[in-house]
């Protein structure tokens, strides 16, 4: 028994391993606050969009000597705006506009690492790496997501509006277009804090499948952002851990661990639904 605990606990004897964990469970709280909109509201493209988009601005930064959260965060309000933009004035939809964004963006980034040649493996821009963890980006991280944890909770309900009904929104007088762009900074602000744990490819996977879970097991909003922030946390902390022992990449493992998780959610409700089936028809 003591064999087994001690090597349960191995992990943790480990710094760079610690600091994997705080770093997954911070940058997890944003991205699940933020999936439970992107997926009532249908924009899980918009999510792919933005993360993709911020290469350019990640190595533009790096040529500059910027902080390269700088250059991600600009390159991501780029993107969101430019998206905004061509949506207005074009008769193309919106999805056909991400697409052709994100597309271009990251084109145009690939373009770039390859001319400037960084230091900086592109493996860690885009799948992440977690156990190259400095204190810095921990302290990074908190910050952005104390920062649009609080937003969120102050305006939760005047987001939900505006995802679901942005005419009624606009009606009883809530600032629509500041709200629709300040959410997109937000998204792109929690993609920067996502950098360095899970890359820019594996953000969309926690910023869309925790309110994709959420979504399958509440009935109310309050309860779906609890909900999914439990559940990005806890695949977070297990997809680390595991990697541990599987001596495999975490931000790929967390990835699994919450596709696993909503396999199950998935199941559990489609045997909740055989179930009242079953009761109905034993009933008539």
């Amino acid at each position: 028994m003591s064999n087994l605990m001690t090597t349960l606990l191995l992990p943790f004897e480990f710094d760079f391993m610690v600091s994997a964990l705080v770093i997954a469970a911070l940058v997890a709280v944003p991205m699940a606050l933020l999936s439970c909109y992107l997926v009532l509201r249908g924009w899980a493209l918009m999510g792919d969009a933005v993360s993709h988009g911020v290469l350019p601005g990640v190595v533009l930064a790096y040529m500059a000597g910027l902080p390269l959260a700088v250059g991600a965060f600009c390159a991501g309000m780029v993107c969101a705006l430019g998206t905004g933009y061509l949506r207005a004035n074009s008769r193309v939809k919106e999805d056909t506009v991400m697409g052709v964004v994100f597309s271009g963006m990251f084109g145009l980034g690939i373009v770039l690492y390859t001319a400037a040649r960084p230091d900086v493996h592109l493996d860690h821009i885009l799948f992440g790496d977690v156990l190259g963890t400095s204190f810095d980006d921990i302290v990074e991280s908190a910050v952005i997501t104390v920062l649009v944890s609080a937003i969120i909770a102050m305006k939760w309900r005047d987001l939900l509006l505006h995802a679901f009904d942005p005419a009624q929104a606009r009606a009883i007088g809530l600032p629509v277009g500041l709200m629709h762009y300040g959410f997109l900074a937000m998204l792109s602000l929690t993609i920067v804090g996502a950098l360095k744990a899970v890359g820019l490819i594996l953000a969309v996977a926690l910023l869309i499948g925790p309110g994709a879970v959420a979504f399958l097991l509440t009935r109310r909003f309050g309860a779906m952002l609890l909900a999914s922030v439990l559940v990005a946390v806890g695949s977070a902390l297990a997809g680390v851990y595991l990697s541990f022992f599987l001596d495999s990449a975490p931000a790929p493992t967390i990835v699994l661990v919450l596709t696993g998780v909503f396999l199950l959610a998935f199941m559990k409700v489609r045997l909740d639904a055989w179930r009242l089936l079953a009761q109905q028809g034993r009933a008539g």
